[in-house]
């Protein structure tokens, strides 16, 4: 049986395999990259050219850091002018869009995948909900903050020593905030009459309970109840009094307790049991919906 640091590795390495993956859109001899927990991160400089990419586990920044002549960012079916872009010029390119980005002239940037999961994690921080919708500019746009963390993992990527990847998973955290913070749209659904009936109410609840450590969509809980997912959300909310996302934290954050005060486990351990991506998550979760921190409910038993 696996024990339970290795466990907590093994899934870490699951997402960096993954966040890998985004990775791949950029040539090898472009520039120095890194495979995160958060997601992955390039520095590139390369020649003139083009290139067409559609990522599907991860939302998709690019920033500029030096003038480039004649740069383009077409974004579904619009051909967009060429123009000379300034340092800090920012693409944002959300999961399952197909996008080109071409350049007349060599171009030095960052680019930097955000894994889809942790980005609803900070979701969920940052606004209550995981029901948001990542927007991008129609055009590029220079974005001073962007700039300098881009600048940040240029350096790290190209100091030449081992790479401090906590530091360059807290600097792409950053930018996932930034990101929420300024270029996402909190969906609102229309209003529903009734709650879920009983019996669909029992089946979600025991699946939640099998369930809630793993990662959940809501699209998964609605497809239980043959509702759709706008609707699922809002009778849900009327039958158990909070939205699905609200329920499945604080059944974890139940069990997390159980665990801290009945185990010896780290607390990392315990929060990749309960079903929190980190220990830091877990502790900004805890602090945030329950005012205590782990050492303190630990400290309770």
């Amino acid at each position: 049986m696996l024990n339970k640091p290795d466990a907590l590795r093994r899934f870490e390495e699951q997402r960096r395999q993954i966040n890998n993956e985004a990775l791949k859109i950029v040539p090898e001899e472009a520039g120095p990259r890194a495979a995160l927990v958060m997601g992955g991160v390039v520095y590139s400089l390369r020649p003139p050219g083009s290139q067409t990419f559609n990522l599907d586990s991860s939302h998709f920044v690019a920033v500029i850091l030096a003038p480039c002549r004649g740069f383009a960012a077409k974004f579904g079916a619009d051909e967009p002018p060429e123009f000379d872009a300034p340092v800090g010029t920012t693409v944002v390119r959300p999961i399952g869009w197909e996008s080109t980005l071409s350049w007349s002239s060599t171009i030095e940037k960052t680019l930097v995948s955000i894994d889809r999961h942790a980005f609803q994690e900070l979701a969920e921080n940052e606004f209550d909900t995981d029901d948001l919708e990542l927007r991008a500019p129609a055009a590029p746009v220079v974005d001073p903050w962007a700039l300098q963390l881009a600048e940040r993992i240029k350096l790290e990527l190209k100091q030449g020593g081992p790479l401090n990847e906590l530091y360059l998973d807290s600097v792409v955290t950053l930018l996932a905030v930034h990101l929420l913070r300024n270029y996402v749209r909190v969906r609102k659904e229309p209003s529903v009459s009734g709650g879920l009936p009983q019996r669909e109410a029992k089946r979600v609840q025991e699946y939640l309970a099998e369930n809630f450590t793993r990662k959940l969509s809501v699209g998964e809980l609605a497809a239980l109840c043959n509702h759709s997912p706008n609707h699922f959300i809002q009778a849900f909310t009327k039958t158990f009094g909070q939205p699905p996302y609200k329920f499945l934290t604080n059944m974890r954050l139940d069990f997390a307790e159980r665990l801290l005060v009945e185990t010896d486990y780290t607390f990392g351990e315990v929060a990749f049991l309960s079903g929190f991506s980190s220990q830091s998550h877990l502790t900004s979760t805890l602090s945030r919906l329950r005012g205590m921190t782990p050492a303190k409910v630990r400290k309770s038993k």
